[in-house]
């Protein structure tokens, strides 16, 4: 009975997140992407960034490559030229691969970049179609590859903006997907209610009314300021919060912008001003901010956290546990940090032909121990080396699960990463990890609790 209560409750929480879950993966991989070519270094100026709008006549991008590679047969250089040659004519290469532009635009990179080393040359040459319509035109031969045609893949989760207005002071904020920014704070200092001696009672509070109305008029001047761009408003919605009754008064007087009264989605109270007054409000407003990450990130590493608390045996934490539970078809939704740094080595024991698989953070991965035979002192063979959220992100339908992206710009979020790892999920059904511990025996993993959880 309570494990069927759990799974009603959990897949309320899973319904509208499934939905999104082909999104949210490939904005992770452009994401993941874009880090890594910025992060590149060339070797020259010979690295091609080609990318093309869909609609776009590829002949015309055909015809671009031959006029660059004309031009490339002056440079003086002997040594540039010819790499610049190389880079526009695979650039070329790739493109004679497609008769057409693909429906979302074709994106090509091709390169010669050095390795961490500064030593060591790479060739790099791919092209892909993004996962939604890429709508600018771009071509550059440089010394770096260039990426803002796919940042703005990015961008286009709903902005929210908030104002958090008390007697103390307001502050203007924006909340898109993951991101929150503070656009402005302002303090002031008001009557209080109780005259000082000498004051005329009458007197006193019209300068008290006279001096909130001035208060009021400046953050409804400030909020159009902020949330008004070319005649219109700049946000999907506005949010107002606070802890008394200037947020209600904002709401309705003529003083704020009429363009901002129909985006209005919440007028909520929060105990406090400033940042922790925003931080209540995203959280009080999640019904009036449902598209937006944040919350839904908020919701489910709430739950998460209330599984561990009921003790429900529903969940699970930790690299070696999270990744037993997927393979073994058991993991339901898998929460993972958008920038775990883990990668996963399969290695195989070269006398004995037996294989096994590690999870080593970077700290991890400097001990020799972990590529070695703990018996022999035999040196292990590495068969495969990849990021473990890569892997993931390439294999998680194979096990019939979900993957969602957590932050650690969220209090749930960071405490999250911190306490667990960064990586986690729900189960489909209970599972006793201790058991497949003590099958596998203490050999089965070199799982180390001090550098795990970094």
């Amino acid at each position: 009975m309570v494990d069927a209560l759990a799974k009603e409750t959990q897949s309320e929480v899973f319904t509208n997140i499934s939905a999104e879950q082909n999104k949210h993966i490939e904005m992770w991989k452009i994401k993941r992407l874009i880090n890594k070519l910025e992060n590149t270094k060339g070797n020259g100026t010979s690295m091609v960034s080609l990318v093309i709008p869909p609609k776009d006549d590829i002949n015309r991008s055909g015809k671009l490559l031959a006029s660059e590679l004309s031009a490339a047969n002056n440079i003086k250089s002997r040594i540039t030229r010819q790499s610049v040659l190389t880079a526009i004519t695979s650039t070329r290469e790739k493109l004679k691969l497609y008769r057409q532009t693909p429906p979302n635009g074709l994106v090509i990179y091709c390169g010669v970049i050095l390795m961490d080393d500064g030593k060591t040359e790479k060739k790099i040459n791919f092209d892909f179609e993004p996962f939604r319509p890429i709508n600018q035109f771009m071509y550059f031969c440089g010394g770096k590859f260039q990426t803002e045609p796919l940042k703005c893949l990015l961008a286009d989760d709903e902005k929210f903006g908030f104002v958090i207005v008390d007697g103390n002071g307001a502050l203007y904020a924006t909340l898109q997907g993951n991101s929150r920014e503070i656009l402005q704070k302002i303090t002031v200092e008001l009557p209080k209610k109780h005259r000082k001696g000498g004051q005329s009672s009458v007197r006193f509070a019209r300068l008290r009314e006279e001096k909130r109305h001035n208060y009021l008029r400046k953050v409804a001047e400030l909020t159009g300021h902020w949330f008004i761009t070319n005649d219109k408003p700049n946000v999907a919605g506005l949010v107002l919060a606070g802890n008394a009754g200037f947020k209600t008064e904002l709401s309705e007087t003529e003083m704020l912008d009429k363009r901002l009264l129909p985006i209005i989605c919440a007028v909520v109270d929060v105990s406090y001003g400033g940042e922790n007054g925003l931080n209540e409000a995203i959280t009080l407003a999640a019904d009036a901010l449902t598209n937006v990450k944040f919350v839904t990130e908020k919701k489910l590493v709430s739950k998460f956290f209330e599984e561990i608390a009921l003790d429900s045996g529903m969940i699970v934490f930790g690299v070696e546990d999270s990744m037993r539970a997927l393979e073994m078809g058991a993991l339901e939704t898998l929460l993972m940090f958008e920038e775990l740094d883990i990668t996963r080595y399969v290695i195989k024991n070269p006398a004995k032909g037996e294989t096994k698989t590690l999870y080593l953070n970077a700290v991890q991965q400097k001990d020799s121990k972990y590529f070695k035979d703990a018996s022999t002192g035999l040196d292990l063979d590495v068969i495969a080396e990849d990021s473990l959220s890569e892997w993931i992100c390439h294999n998680y339908q194979n096990y019939g699960a979900t993957v969602e992206f957590i932050t650690d710009k969220s209090q749930e979020g960071f405490q999250f990463v911190k306490g667990f790892g960064g990586i986690g999920g729900f189960l489909r059904y209970k599972v006793d990890m201790e058991e497949h511990h003590n099958v596998e025996g203490a050999g089965g993993d070199d799982f180390d609790a001090e550098t795990d959880f970094i």
